[in-house]
């Protein structure tokens, strides 16, 4: 039987204070892309300072909206969000 894959949304410090959010299956690689420049266009213009947390959904299609609905928060109510996080 295959194992389910669980979704992650994920809040990232940048050096200028943005915070960039996003969605994978695997919160340390895609972290780990981010730092290396091979991530998304905007962590290579904006480098990621830390990971501030993640959220566990059990698809895509979860992970996916909570994104959109994250990615419409002022900055400070996402700093607020990444407190709640793992």
């Amino acid at each position: 039987m295959k194992e389910p894959k669980f979704w992650y949304l994920y809040l990232i410090e940048c050096v200028d204070g943005s915070i960039y959010t996003g969605i994978t299956t695997d919160v340390s690689a895609r972290y780990e892309a981010h730092k290396n420049g091979t991530g998304a266009r905007y962590t290579r213009s904006h480098p990621p300072v830390k990971l501030l947390g993640y959220e566990t959904y059990p698809d895509r299609s979860a992970a996916s909206k909570a994104e959109y609905q994250v990615k419409k928060l002022s900055p400070s109510n996402k700093r607020q969000l990444a407190l709640s996080l793992t």
